[in-house]
């Protein structure tokens, strides 16, 4: 493939990621405009939820759509029914109607971000990906740092419906240059029938786990959290058993044949519990008026960006992939332990616990996720590579939900003084379970 060709299908790719991260965020800010204009504000949470859940579900079945069809149809595809769910949910005439649409949304942004993750490890080698890393964390790092400020934004000038609008002509932009340049169809595609039941237990697993982290009623009521986590359980275990024996599982066995792939995705997980999960929690840590909350939690977004860039240039001279995994996890260690104190300290030290608490753990989510993903990237089999990436997003989106559910049961059960550093030393003891965890450098393959 020639270099403009290449070229444009990573940019391609990159502004289909965009979208789909930043509308993770970018309604939390109009919630309540949203909740206002359509008559219901109790419940506009559920459009954040209803995204979170449909991505969350629908990633292992894009991965192995990819792998049968191709990353191209996947991605056209994707970036199709993500625009028409957006004019769907600017038009939407009643708050239930747009929180349908945002799930079909979440359809589309789940193919986006697979196709995007999977296709780029088709399209360039390991040397030339870290090359790139730093176009990768400047998505992540707008999308993280600029997706609720934006919404807010769009809110107030124009109206909410703007928020989905503006998605339209950049889904034309990412059309017109992934149409032709995206991979397509590889020649040995797979053609055994769909895994139609591991479909559906991915979705009851994941719907569960999705539920109980972002329903705050769900997980306080005494009853519904039992039966949601007994469902993911009882769900977890024979979507093992039917995986073993598809034809066509949607994820297959044979992607943990390879130890280092295991590691990286049991990592993974950890890293969502821990990170993603307490994450949640930060707010409540700091105890600021908003905007002051917004200013304390700045260093995570400069930590993410300072590490994650300065990984992309360094990690060309020293490319052991492992060892960087593994310095991401013990700073998100370090930086837990210290954000644990905040609730505690007083003065310059709870303003040096904030500062270095929240550079250290944001560091630590970027450095993880690019090290494991590209490990993940150079040693899954090619024909088994959107699954392989399919899984791997799964698990940190999977981890990071029950790790909301988890921490949110703690601050009900325990004093209330004693609840945030509760959470935050256990996200940090899971973390440190994952340094143990980790791949190590056998498992790395620097020549990829």
């Amino acid at each position: 493939m020639h270099t403009f060709s290449r070229n444009a299908a990573f940019a391609a790719l990159l502004l289909g990621m965009l979208m789909a991260a930043l509308d993770t965020n970018v309604v939390v800010a109009a919630l309540p405009s949203i909740g206002a204009d359509l008559g219901n504000p109790g419940a506009a949470g559920g459009v954040t939820s209803a995204y979170l859940l449909a991505v969350a579900v629908a990633t292992p079945v894009h991965g192995s759509l990819g792998d049968r069809w191709g990353r191209r149809r996947m991605f056209v595809g994707s970036v199709a029914v993500f625009a028409v769910a957006s004019l769907g949910c600017a038009l939407a005439p009643s708050l239930p109607a747009l929180i349908g649409l945002r799930a079909v949304q979440g359809l589309g942004g789940s193919g986006l971000i697979v196709a995007a993750v999977a296709a780029m490890a088709e399209l360039f080698d390991r040397a030339e990906m870290v090359r790139r890393q730093g176009w990768l964390t400047a998505v992540f790092a707008v999308s993280s740092i600029g997706g609720a400020p934006l919404g807010g934004l769009l809110a107030a000038s124009t109206g909410w419906p703007s928020i989905f609008l503006v998605n339209l002509p950049v889904s034309v932009l990412a059309l017109v240059l992934g149409i032709r340049s995206v991979p397509g169809q590889r020649d040995q595609a797979d053609r055994r029938g769909f895994d139609v039941a591991g479909a559906v237990l991915v979705a009851l697993v994941g719907g569960s786990i999705v539920v109980l982290g972002s329903s705050e009623a769900l997980a306080r009521d005494p009853v519904a959290a039992p039966v949601l986590a007994a469902v993911a359980l009882v769900g977890t275990v024979a979507f093992v058993r039917v995986e073993r024996h598809a034809a066509a599982p949607l994820v297959p066995p044979r992607l943990f044949a390879d130890p280092g792939v295991t590691r990286a995705v049991v990592v993974t997980l950890l890293t969502g519990v821990a990170l993603f999960g307490s994450f949640t929690y930060v707010p409540l840590a700091i105890s600021e008026n908003p905007a002051a909350t917004g200013l304390l939690l700045l260093p995570m977004s400069i930590g993410q960006l300072v590490v994650t860039s300065g990984f992309a240039l360094l990690a060309r001279r020293w490319p052991r992939v492992t060892a960087w995994g593994r310095l991401g996890l013990a700073l998100g260690v370090v930086g837990l332990l210290c954000t644990a104190l905040i609730p505690l300290a007083q003065g310059g030290l709870r303003m040096l616990a904030v500062v270095v608490g929240l550079a250290c753990s944001g560091a630590a989510l970027g450095l993880s996720m690019q090290a494991y993903t590209l490990l993940a990237q150079s040693m899954v089999p090619k024909d088994i590579l959107g699954a392989g990436m399919a899984t791997l997003t799964f698990a940190r989106q999977i981890g990071g939900s029950l790790g909301i559910a988890v921490f949110g049961w703690i601050t009900l059960v325990a004093d209330s003084g004693a609840a945030l550093p509760i959470v935050f030393l256990l996200a940090a003891a899971v973390l440190l379970a994952g340094v143990f965890l980790a791949p190590r450098a056998a498992h790395d393959l620097v020549s990829a």
